[in-house]
């Protein structure tokens, strides 16, 4: 360095100490005061790194056999994400290169799983509009949240939780605009047009009871043709510390659910439901088989307090499922989801 780039570099080093500014020494990101490479700084920070971008990447490996956690990780699998800026802060303040280069890892996996989730969809677009929610068994206003679910005005609603109490306020509300309906046990589908052909499905796990009445499906005879619409409530998972995340009767009612997809005849197919489950946990990979994932949009569903995941879903075989969002919140614990589909 010549006197004069030693006198710039000393004036800029004032003007920062007066603004209260510490500039990092020379050479800092490459060596410490000892000659030592800072390359082998942040090393635990980019083992970290790369375990996130493994996780996210090969959810698919952790296994299931004790506590299921291959599902519970796959149920919270997009706010992993939230490693990233943690690390990213601890790589500055280290002052890691090799943190820093690692963190493009989960960067990449995250994007790839999730970027096309992020653009919202522009502009209106035709088709029918669906309405998926969990309504609550302890809802104290089914009048008021079958109103809120007819805001977006839609052409098919699907309820789940349907108390013998409060059906009479849903079909009276439900009904100004959506004339065609069928409930069975539980669970309830509202429609604009013609239902035919209305069956329960059988959906139980061994052990349940005769009364565990929780999926049908109907044809809606719309103008572009019969649709078969199923609508399904899957049984709740559990979180515990004796048994982790329990999820067998679930996954047993989505294996049943699966099939009875699987002999659907007809060639257009809409599912509506409480699936208690995300479409990332293998659980529900019976199901996914015989359906599309929808298009963008997180549409986090549960809990309505704080959402965090979507366990409500709108899914569709032949049909394009598109501008999926969440609604405000009812009475319920969860959160209403409408979304678009063209079939």
């Amino acid at each position: 360095m010549n006197d004069a780039d030693e006198h710039r570099t000393t004036g800029r080093r004032a003007f920062a100490q007066r603004l209260g500014i510490r500039l990092p020494s020379r050479g800092s990101w490459g060596t410490d005061h000892r000659g030592h490479s800072r390359f082998r700084r942040g090393r635990v920070l980019a083992a970290l790194a790369v375990l996130v971008a493994c996780l996210l990447a090969f959810h698919r490996a952790v296994p299931n056999a004790v506590g299921r956690i291959g599902s519970l990780l796959e149920t919270f699998l997009p706010w992993l994400g939230l490693a990233v800026p943690l690390l990213l802060i601890a790589a500055l303040l280290r002052r890691s290169v090799t943190a820093l280069v690692a963190l493009v890892l989960p960067v990449a996996a995250w994007s790839f799983l999730f970027a096309p989730l992020l653009p919202p969809s522009s502009g209106e677009q035709a088709g029918l509009v669906a309405v998926q929610h969990n309504v609550s068994d302890v809802n104290t206003d089914p009048a008021g949240t079958a109103r809120a679910l007819l805001r977006v005005r839609p052409d098919l609603v699907a309820v789940e939780e349907v108390t013998p109490a409060g059906l009479p306020a849903y079909e009276k509300e439900l009904a100004r605009h959506l004339p065609y309906h069928a409930v069975v046990g539980t669970v309830g589908l509202w429609s604009a047009h013609p239902l035919e052909d209305v069956r329960p499905v059988d959906i139980k796990p061994r052990g349940f009871g005769p009364g565990w009445n929780r999926a049908l499906r109907a044809t809606a005879v719309t103008p572009q043709g019969p649709v078969a619409v199923h609508v399904a409530h899957l049984p709740s998972v559990r979180l515990g510390p004796r048994h982790g995340f329990s999820s067998a009767s679930r996954d047993e009612s989505a294996r049943l659910l699966g099939a009875a997809l699987a002999a659907e005849r007809e060639a257009s197919v809409i599912l509506l439901g409480d699936l208690n489950g995300t479409v990332d946990d293998r659980g529900l990979d019976p199901v996914l088989a015989q359906v599309t994932v929808t298009g963008p949009g997180f549409a986090f569903s549960w809990p309505a307090s704080f959402p965090v995941a979507r366990i409500d879903q709108i899914l569709a075989r032949s049909a394009a499922v598109t501008r999926v969002r969440s609604l405000p919140a009812t009475g319920s614990d969860h959160l209403p989801i409408a979304a678009t589909i063209t079939l």
